[in-house]
């Protein structure tokens, strides 16, 4: 499948869901996928993309922007406190803020530096124990220590269980951000990104539908 059979399979599903044209940002998952995979994506013209490590970002990102100019990137994976710095350099965008520490540790570094990448918080919709994300119940209060510290939440991420029917957990998702006074909802990918459309997704997250199985 190609870039933009993707994009126009996205216009559809905004159209069928009533939504604006537009609305819904494609993240091109680019995590483990070749260098020239990657390119020629870029060579399309698209500029947003997602990477799960932060030192597989740094490895190929800045060649990339040095080539192509501003490329919006997204972080999707787990952020150890100790990466934090150098995501600030590197993401404009973090779906992945799960913790109290992590939350701490961006707000002092927003004051250090003057700035700040956008946030989505991650929920554990599934309440996976091997997954990470704040617990459903827990969502309420951590928006407000994040907003309580001038992080810049855009709104809520997750990742719902590779078993489960994902328009329950979108469902839930969207639930929780509009109680929250969140618009942001980061959640599809690359087998159920027109369901999450459906439910009011401003972010999918799709890689292998675009970049082939990864190497």
């Amino acid at each position: 499948m190609t870039l933009s059979d993707i994009t126009a399979r996205i216009d559809h599903a905004e159209k069928q869901a009533d939504r604006t044209p537009g609305s819904t940002r494609l993240i091109a998952v680019s995590k483990m996928q070749p260098l020239e995979r990657v390119e020629a994506v870029l060579d399309q013209g698209h500029r947003c993309f997602g990477e799960n490590r932060v030192q597989e970002a740094a490895g190929k990102w800045p060649e990339f922007r040095d080539r192509f100019g501003p490329v919006d990137l997204h972080l999707l994976g787990p952020l150890q406190t100790n990466k934090a710095r150098q995501a600030f350099d590197l993401f404009q965008v973090i779906h992945s803020l799960d913790r109290p520490k992590l939350a701490q540790t961006l707000a002092r570094l927003a004051q250090e530096t003057g700035q700040c990448p956008d946030l989505f918080i991650q929920v554990n919709t599934g309440e996976e124990p091997q997954k990470a994300g704040v617990l459903p119940t827990d969502v309420d209060g951590f928006v407000a220590e994040c907003q309580a510290l001038d992080l810049p939440v855009l709104g809520l991420m997750c990742i719902p269980p590779a078993e489960e029917e994902p328009s329950l957990h979108f469902a839930l998702l969207a639930k929780m951000a509009a109680r929250n006074g969140l618009a942001g909802l980061s959640m599809g990918m690359s087998g159920d990104f027109e369901t999450a459309i459906s439910f009011g997704a401003t972010h999918v997250r799709v890689g292998s539908a675009i970049f082939g199985a990864r190497a």
